[in-house]
Protein backbone atom coordinates (compact mmCIF):
# COMPACT_ATOMS: atom_id res chain seq x y z
CA UNK A 1 0.00 0.00 0.00
CA UNK A 2 1.56 3.59 -0.42
CA UNK A 3 2.95 5.77 1.32
CA UNK A 4 0.83 9.30 1.82
CA UNK A 5 2.28 13.25 1.17
CA UNK A 6 0.15 13.87 4.32
CA UNK A 7 2.66 12.85 6.52
CA UNK A 8 4.70 15.49 5.70
CA UNK A 9 5.69 17.66 8.83
CA UNK A 10 3.91 15.10 11.23
CA UNK A 11 5.70 14.69 14.86
CA UNK A 12 5.74 12.03 17.00
CA UNK A 13 5.12 12.19 20.63
CA UNK A 14 8.40 12.57 22.62
CA UNK A 15 9.96 9.84 23.90
CA UNK A 16 11.82 9.95 27.22
CA UNK A 17 15.25 8.06 28.55
CA UNK A 18 16.59 8.52 31.85
CA UNK A 19 20.08 7.42 30.41
CA UNK A 20 22.59 5.89 32.93
CA UNK A 21 26.09 4.39 32.97
CA UNK A 22 25.05 1.14 33.14
CA UNK A 23 23.93 1.43 29.51
CA UNK A 24 26.80 3.87 28.25
CA UNK A 25 29.00 1.09 29.28
CA UNK A 26 26.57 -1.54 27.65
CA UNK A 27 26.82 0.15 24.21
CA UNK A 28 30.67 0.26 24.08
CA UNK A 29 31.56 -3.10 25.20
CA UNK A 30 28.85 -4.13 22.82
CA UNK A 31 31.23 -2.56 20.26
CA UNK A 32 34.26 -3.91 22.49
CA UNK A 33 35.21 -0.12 22.82
CA UNK A 34 36.46 -0.14 26.05
CA UNK A 35 37.78 3.91 25.75
CA UNK A 36 37.92 4.80 29.43
CA UNK A 37 35.39 7.88 28.60
CA UNK A 38 33.09 5.27 28.31
CA UNK A 39 33.94 2.75 30.94
CA UNK A 40 36.20 4.13 33.57
CA UNK A 41 33.55 5.81 36.51
CA UNK A 42 36.64 5.70 39.14
CA UNK A 43 37.89 8.67 36.93
CA UNK A 44 35.15 10.24 34.77
CA UNK A 45 31.25 11.11 34.54
CA UNK A 46 30.44 8.12 32.09
CA UNK A 47 30.15 9.64 28.32
CA UNK A 48 28.42 7.80 25.38
CA UNK A 49 29.89 6.82 22.58
CA UNK A 50 29.35 9.86 19.86
CA UNK A 51 27.04 6.72 17.86
CA UNK A 52 24.99 6.38 21.03
CA UNK A 53 22.26 8.72 20.22
CA UNK A 54 20.90 6.61 17.75
CA UNK A 55 19.78 4.42 21.24
CA UNK A 56 17.30 7.06 22.12
CA UNK A 57 16.25 7.31 18.37
CA UNK A 58 14.94 3.84 17.83
CA UNK A 59 11.60 4.13 19.56
CA UNK A 60 10.74 7.77 17.66
CA UNK A 61 11.87 5.96 14.62
CA UNK A 62 9.30 3.62 15.30
CA UNK A 63 6.92 5.74 16.62
CA UNK A 64 7.19 7.43 13.25
CA UNK A 65 5.05 4.44 11.67
CA UNK A 66 2.10 5.21 13.30
CA UNK A 67 1.84 8.86 11.94
CA UNK A 68 -0.87 10.22 9.51
CA UNK A 69 -0.35 8.84 6.27
CA UNK A 70 1.28 5.43 7.16
CA UNK A 71 -1.52 3.45 8.32
CA UNK A 72 -1.95 1.90 4.95
CA UNK A 73 1.58 0.10 5.44
CA UNK A 74 1.55 -3.68 5.81
CA UNK A 75 3.51 -5.41 8.18
CA UNK A 76 5.69 -6.72 5.17
CA UNK A 77 6.34 -3.55 3.82
CA UNK A 78 7.43 -2.20 7.12
CA UNK A 79 10.14 -5.60 7.07
CA UNK A 80 11.02 -3.76 3.50
CA UNK A 81 12.59 -0.80 5.02
CA UNK A 82 16.40 0.06 5.00
CA UNK A 83 17.92 2.78 6.49
CA UNK A 84 19.56 4.60 3.41
CA UNK A 85 21.65 7.74 4.88
CA UNK A 86 22.76 9.01 8.22
CA UNK A 87 23.40 12.29 8.97
CA UNK A 88 24.25 13.16 13.05
CA UNK A 89 25.27 16.46 14.93
CA UNK A 90 26.18 16.06 18.28
CA UNK A 91 26.19 19.52 19.83
CA UNK A 92 26.44 17.87 23.49
CA UNK A 93 27.90 14.49 24.60
CA UNK A 94 25.43 12.24 26.12
CA UNK A 95 26.15 12.03 29.95
CA UNK A 96 25.24 9.56 32.45
CA UNK A 97 22.35 10.23 34.97
CA UNK A 98 20.80 12.73 32.45
CA UNK A 99 17.11 12.68 31.21
CA UNK A 100 16.66 12.93 27.41
CA UNK A 101 13.60 13.45 25.04
CA UNK A 102 13.60 12.60 21.53
CA UNK A 103 11.08 12.93 18.85
CA UNK A 104 10.88 12.04 15.40
CA UNK A 105 9.64 14.63 12.53
CA UNK A 106 9.08 13.47 9.20
CA UNK A 107 10.52 16.29 6.48
CA UNK A 108 10.71 14.54 3.36
CA UNK A 109 8.92 12.02 1.02
CA UNK A 110 9.01 11.56 -2.33
CA UNK A 111 8.94 8.25 -5.06
CA UNK A 112 12.29 6.96 -6.40
CA UNK A 113 13.26 4.34 -8.31
CA UNK A 114 13.24 1.89 -5.43
CA UNK A 115 10.16 2.62 -3.52
CA UNK A 116 9.37 6.06 -1.08
CA UNK A 117 12.11 7.72 0.07
CA UNK A 118 11.34 8.86 3.63
CA UNK A 119 13.26 11.33 5.67
CA UNK A 120 13.03 12.14 9.27
CA UNK A 121 14.79 14.62 11.70
CA UNK A 122 15.22 13.29 15.18
CA UNK A 123 16.05 16.06 18.03
CA UNK A 124 17.29 15.22 21.09
CA UNK A 125 16.86 17.43 24.06
CA UNK A 126 18.59 17.43 27.47
CA UNK A 127 16.58 18.08 31.13
CA UNK A 128 17.19 21.26 31.12
CA UNK A 129 15.55 21.59 27.14
CA UNK A 130 18.68 22.45 25.62
CA UNK A 131 19.29 20.90 21.82
CA UNK A 132 22.06 17.64 22.46
CA UNK A 133 21.57 16.25 19.34
CA UNK A 134 20.02 16.01 16.02
CA UNK A 135 20.12 13.69 12.88
CA UNK A 136 18.45 13.57 9.33
CA UNK A 137 17.94 9.75 8.57
CA UNK A 138 16.87 8.64 5.07
CA UNK A 139 14.70 5.08 4.88
CA UNK A 140 13.69 3.77 2.00
CA UNK A 141 10.59 1.39 1.49
CA UNK A 142 11.14 -0.92 -1.25
CA UNK A 143 8.41 -1.18 -3.43
CA UNK A 144 6.33 0.78 -1.75
CA UNK A 145 4.42 3.70 -4.22
CA UNK A 146 3.72 7.24 -2.53
CA UNK A 147 0.39 8.95 -3.01
CA UNK A 148 -0.38 12.93 -3.51
CA UNK A 149 0.85 15.71 -5.12
CA UNK A 150 4.69 15.97 -4.76
CA UNK A 151 5.53 18.57 -1.81
CA UNK A 152 8.78 19.91 -1.31
CA UNK A 153 9.78 19.27 2.88
CA UNK A 154 12.47 20.62 5.00
CA UNK A 155 16.23 20.46 3.71
CA UNK A 156 18.17 18.32 5.58
CA UNK A 157 22.19 20.28 5.89
CA UNK A 158 24.37 20.11 3.38
CA UNK A 159 27.15 17.11 3.35
CA UNK A 160 30.55 17.88 3.62
CA UNK A 161 32.46 19.14 0.33
CA UNK A 162 35.21 15.87 -0.09
CA UNK A 163 36.98 18.33 -2.77
CA UNK A 164 38.23 19.97 0.10
CA UNK A 165 40.33 17.37 1.56
CA UNK A 166 43.37 16.20 1.01
CA UNK A 167 42.98 12.74 -0.27
CA UNK A 168 44.03 9.56 1.99
CA UNK A 169 44.65 6.15 1.33
CA UNK A 170 45.27 4.40 5.23
CA UNK A 171 42.99 1.08 6.10
CA UNK A 172 41.99 -0.44 9.17
CA UNK A 173 40.42 -3.71 10.05
CA UNK A 174 37.33 -3.98 11.84
CA UNK A 175 36.93 -7.55 13.26
CA UNK A 176 32.89 -8.43 13.43
CA UNK A 177 32.61 -11.78 15.51
CA UNK A 178 29.75 -14.20 15.43
CA UNK A 179 26.40 -12.90 17.12
CA UNK A 180 27.71 -9.69 17.00
CA UNK A 181 24.57 -8.43 16.12
CA UNK A 182 22.65 -10.08 18.75
CA UNK A 183 24.78 -8.45 21.06
CA UNK A 184 24.67 -5.00 19.80
CA UNK A 185 20.82 -5.63 19.94
CA UNK A 186 20.81 -6.18 23.76
CA UNK A 187 23.73 -3.58 24.24
CA UNK A 188 22.12 -0.53 22.29
CA UNK A 189 18.31 -1.87 22.86
CA UNK A 190 17.27 -1.48 19.05
CA UNK A 191 14.93 -4.36 18.37
CA UNK A 192 14.84 -5.08 14.60
CA UNK A 193 14.00 -8.85 14.00
CA UNK A 194 16.32 -9.05 11.00
CA UNK A 195 19.56 -8.71 12.83
CA UNK A 196 18.93 -11.27 15.66
CA UNK A 197 16.18 -14.01 14.22
CA UNK A 198 17.25 -16.04 11.37
CA UNK A 199 14.11 -17.44 10.90
CA UNK A 200 12.91 -13.53 10.45
CA UNK A 201 15.46 -12.27 8.45
CA UNK A 202 15.17 -15.53 5.79
CA UNK A 203 11.44 -14.73 5.67
CA UNK A 204 12.38 -11.11 4.65
CA UNK A 205 14.93 -12.10 1.82
CA UNK A 206 17.82 -12.07 3.57
CA UNK A 207 20.61 -15.01 2.92
CA UNK A 208 20.76 -14.38 7.21
CA UNK A 209 20.68 -11.88 10.10
CA UNK A 210 23.17 -9.14 9.33
CA UNK A 211 24.26 -6.45 11.18
CA UNK A 212 23.14 -3.00 11.96
CA UNK A 213 24.00 -0.22 9.96
CA UNK A 214 24.48 2.09 13.16
CA UNK A 215 26.95 -0.89 14.61
CA UNK A 216 28.93 -0.69 11.79
CA UNK A 217 29.32 3.09 11.26
CA UNK A 218 29.88 3.15 15.55
CA UNK A 219 32.99 0.26 14.60
CA UNK A 220 34.52 2.86 12.05
CA UNK A 221 33.96 6.12 14.36
CA UNK A 222 35.40 4.22 17.17
CA UNK A 223 38.62 3.07 14.94
CA UNK A 224 38.64 6.74 13.90
CA UNK A 225 38.51 8.35 17.46
CA UNK A 226 41.22 6.26 18.45
CA UNK A 227 43.55 7.04 15.57
CA UNK A 228 42.90 10.47 14.58
CA UNK A 229 41.25 11.90 17.41
CA UNK A 230 43.57 11.19 20.48
CA UNK A 231 40.86 8.89 21.54
CA UNK A 232 39.14 11.97 23.18
CA UNK A 233 35.09 11.22 21.64
CA UNK A 234 34.08 14.53 22.55
CA UNK A 235 35.89 15.87 19.60
CA UNK A 236 33.30 14.26 17.37
CA UNK A 237 30.36 16.67 16.32
CA UNK A 238 29.19 15.17 12.76
CA UNK A 239 28.84 11.50 11.60
CA UNK A 240 26.94 10.25 8.52
CA UNK A 241 27.70 8.77 5.10
CA UNK A 242 25.26 6.09 3.07
CA UNK A 243 24.70 2.42 4.55
CA UNK A 244 25.30 0.41 0.75
CA UNK A 245 25.41 -3.28 1.63
CA UNK A 246 24.88 -5.58 4.04
CA UNK A 247 27.42 -7.35 6.68
CA UNK A 248 26.90 -10.83 7.74
CA UNK A 249 29.11 -12.19 10.37
CA UNK A 250 31.62 -13.13 11.02
CA UNK A 251 33.72 -11.29 9.42
CA UNK A 252 36.53 -8.39 8.90
CA UNK A 253 35.23 -5.41 7.27
CA UNK A 254 37.78 -2.97 6.00
CA UNK A 255 37.56 1.14 6.77
CA UNK A 256 39.29 2.96 4.30
CA UNK A 257 40.21 6.47 5.32
CA UNK A 258 39.56 8.35 1.51
CA UNK A 259 40.46 12.17 2.66
CA UNK A 260 40.88 14.75 5.18
CA UNK A 261 40.00 18.62 5.72
CA UNK A 262 40.61 20.62 8.82
CA UNK A 263 37.49 19.18 10.44
CA UNK A 264 36.38 16.06 7.93
CA UNK A 265 37.73 12.67 7.84
CA UNK A 266 35.83 10.94 4.94
CA UNK A 267 35.90 7.10 4.40
CA UNK A 268 34.22 3.73 2.71
CA UNK A 269 33.74 0.34 4.57
CA UNK A 270 34.29 -2.93 2.65
CA UNK A 271 33.32 -6.53 3.99
CA UNK A 272 35.44 -9.21 3.89
CA UNK A 273 35.03 -9.84 -0.45
CA UNK A 274 35.86 -6.56 -1.14
CA UNK A 275 32.52 -5.45 -1.41
CA UNK A 276 31.33 -2.11 -0.15
CA UNK A 277 29.16 -1.67 2.83
CA UNK A 278 29.06 1.83 3.59
CA UNK A 279 29.99 4.51 1.32
CA UNK A 280 30.70 8.71 1.64
CA UNK A 281 31.35 8.68 5.11
CA UNK A 282 32.49 11.79 7.05
CA UNK A 283 33.26 11.87 10.79
CA UNK A 284 33.26 16.20 11.59
CA UNK A 285 35.26 16.99 14.38
CA UNK A 286 37.34 19.93 16.57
Amino acid sequence: MPLNMTMLGEQTQPFVHDVDARWLMAYAAGINDLNPRYMDTSRFAVLGHPLFPVCLEWPAILGSRQLRGFEAMTAAENARGVHAAHDLHIYQPIVAGERYTTRATMIGLRAIKPGAAQTLRLDTFNRAGELVCQTWQLSISRDVAVLGEPAAGEAAPDLPDSSLGAPLSRRYELPVQAGAANIYTECARIWNPIHSDKAFALAAGLPDIILHGTATLALAVSKLVDEHLDGDPTRVVRIGGRFTGMVLMPTVLCLQLQWQSKDYLGFGITDGQGAEVFSQGFVGFR
